[in-house]
Order: structure tokens, then sequence, then C-alpha cells
């Protein structure tokens, strides 16, 4: 963790980060790539992602086991290293949600959908319900794992880890988080053993062509026929948390 004391902007620095953008921390492999709003004017004016004291992203990050340190927003750089990005779905900085408009929403979306295929992780987080509402003209859309995906990337939406979101705190989205790393662990845990469990043969159709067959070799252990029937009980309930509140 970056040790280091930075100063806290003043009014003055968080004036001058109106409009102000931060980089992605994006590659492509990545396991998790974590979508939020748009930076606010503390986040902006330190160049920081999720950057406001009070920000619930990084404590529930760490404790979700997602990272093996504690990380502060100044290090979000070394989240590549555990394969995690962040990008924004707007990226001008503002000083509330609402100063943006629904156009900004679509268009950083489309923007954003463009993205996810061409870095191509294993799964996204939208990191606010009515940013995934707004931005994908999905009213009705609820927490937890969507049915779609995007690209091949599947899709979560988990609520805004801002500290002005009163119904969710750090155990709360550490939970959420956990359980998105369940279910990507357990689908590839279930992909290398179908792959380990498949032989291959050859047979030769009317004309005499010959073409690949898949065949099961062996029974599939027993862990991974849990995993998979872990991942399709969690799938049929869509992991949808407990608590269906909008943030």
């Amino acid at each position: 963790m970056n040790s280091q004391r930075h100063p806290r902007p003043t009014l003055t620095d968080l004036e001058r980060a109106r409009r102000k953008t931060v980089k992605d921390i994006i590659a492509p492999g990545l396991d998790i790539l974590f979508v939020g709003i748009n930076p606010g004017l503390y986040t902006a004016a330190i160049g920081h992602h999720f950057g406001r004291p009070g920000n619930r992203f990084w404590p529930a990050l760490w404790a979700s086991g997602l990272i093996l340190r504690r990380l502060t927003p100044y290090d979000s750089a070394d989240l590549l290293k555990y394969k995690i990005g962040i990008t924004n779905l707007v990226s001008r900085a503002t000083a509330r949600e609402d100063e943006l408009t629904i156009q900004e929403y679509r268009k950083g979306a489309r923007q954003v959908r463009n993205k996810i295929i061409l870095y191509n992780p294993k799964a996204v987080a939208f990191l606010g319900l009515g940013l995934y509402r707004k931005g994908f003209d999905e009213p009705k859309a609820a927490m937890g794992l969507r049915k779609e995906k995007i690209g091949n990337s599947w899709v979560w939406v988990f609520p805004n880890p801002s500290g002005l979101n009163a119904h969710f705190q750090v155990k709360d989205y550490a939970r959420l988080f956990r359980q998105m790393k369940r279910k990507l662990s357990c689908r590839a845990e279930t992909s290398r053993a179908e792959q380990k469990h498949l032989g291959m043969t050859t047979s030769r159709n009317e004309a005499g062509v010959r073409r690949p067959e898949t065949f099961l070799l062996r029974a599939m252990p027993s862990r991974n026929i849990s995993c998979r029937a872990e991942t399709s009980r969690a799938e049929q309930k869509h992991l949808v948390p407990s608590r269906n509140i909008s943030a």
C-alpha cells in the first residue's frame, strides 16, 4: 500500500477539476473490468479512480480477496497485477451525478461496449444500478448477474460504492465481489476439467470426408459436477443480493 501522505485537494483544485478525465486502468486479458459512472471532482483532482475518502471500492476490494494486499487510489495501477481494470461510463468529471445528461449516458454505454469487446475481460462489473439502467436503456434491470453478455464478457451490476450510498457497506460490497470471484473461478475450473476429459476422434461423412468428433473420456470429477451445479443454481437466481435497492 502507498503509505505516502498526500495533501487533500483545495476548493480551487476541485473547481479546476471540472471536466477533467482520469486515465483508464485497462489491458487485454483482464479477469474483471469495473465500470464507474464518471469521476467526481475529488477523484479528478488527484487523478486516481474512486479517490474520495469514504468511497467503499478500495476497502471492499481488499476484503473480498480479489487483491492480496491493501491498495489505495494512489496504487490503482497495481490493479493490473491482479488482472483487474477500471474505466468510466462518462469520462468528464462532475460534482454530482445528476449533472450528466441522458445523451452522455447513452454515448458512454456505446463507448464502453466497444471497449469491452476490444479488451475482452472475463467479466465486467458496472458499479451503479442507475448507471446501467440509463446507459443501456434497461429501466427494469436488477442488480446481480445479467443473462446477456457483452461480447464474451459476463455482465454484473452492483450498487454504487460511493460513501453517499447508505444502503450498502464495505462488507456488502465484499460479499458481492466474492460472489463474482467464485463464479469466475468455478467457470474456469469447469472449463479446464471439460477440456481435460474430452477426447478427439474422427469419422467419415457420407461423402467420405473425415470430420472431428469429441467424446467423453471418463466421468467428470465430483468437484466439477458440484461446481457446475453451484453455477447453475446461481444463474437461476442471477446472484441478486438479498436487498434489491436502487443505487
